[in-house]
């Protein structure tokens, strides 16, 4: 009886190690192609960081939305364009003049990208982002009137209102969004998608200004919104 007990521990040892060394051997050879499949895994994710995801996105944006404007089509554009000639007040643009300046002083792609430059009353950036805020102004304020039926004046200083924070917010976030481009030589003519152009976008914010110094003027004689 000893004796075969003794026979059965023995060979369940010799069993395990069995299965052991089989597990070992397994995974020994399965080690190589998880080891490759790894590096291959790892491959695959720098060639998408360098030729893909996010660089293949911008580059296709880029190519579907952006011209380049060079400093010769500028030029040209200067010497032909007779507005480019005199300013709204009849002045000749000067080079290194305060204001007007010549259009290749003035634009991101070959002027002065300085915070001085880019804000000068002839810059980039004023109309830009001045344009963009009327636009956003004048929608929040169809829809936040619906909803509230407080003028433009009582959103924002009215004691419990939140209007005047998201518009301090709104400026914020549309100035940081419009100078990043400019700030890398781009203007707002570089990019076009279908009717989304330069100049849709210059007369839309033009009309926009006037018609929110309009609404707010019209509130302050009315005392009650225009929209509700």
């Amino acid at each position: 009886m000893a004796t075969s007990t003794m026979m059965l521990q023995t060979s369940a040892l010799v069993l395990g190690r069995s299965s052991k060394l089989q597990r070992s051997s397994l995974l020994g050879s399965a080690s190589p192609s998880l080891a490759s499949f790894r590096t291959r895994k790892q491959m695959v994710r720098c060639e998408a960081g360098s030729n893909g995801t996010p660089g293949g996105l911008r580059e296709a944006v880029d190519q579907a939305t952006k011209k380049t404007i060079t400093k010769e089509d500028i030029l040209r554009n200067q010497e032909s364009n007779e507005s480019e000639k005199k300013s709204v007040f009849g002045t000749e643009p000067t080079s290194g003049s305060f204001y007007p300046r010549p259009e290749i002083e003035r634009r991101p792609e070959t002027g002065d990208k300085s915070f001085t430059g880019i804000f000068a009353f002839d810059g980039a950036a004023p109309e830009t982002i001045n344009c963009r805020l009327a636009m956003l102004g004048l929608v929040w304020a169809f829809f936040a009137e619906k909803a509230t039926g407080l003028t433009v004046f009582e959103q924002l200083y009215t004691p419990g209102q939140t209007g005047l924070v998201f518009f301090v917010g709104a400026v914020q976030l549309f100035t940081y969004a419009s100078l990043v481009p400019i700030m890398n030589g781009e203007s707002t003519d570089a990019r076009s998608f279908g009717p989304f152009t330069a100049r849709a976008e210059r007369w839309n914010g033009r009309l926009a200004m006037i018609g929110f110094l309009s609404l707010v003027v019209t509130e302050m004689f009315r005392h009650a919104p225009v929209f509700h």
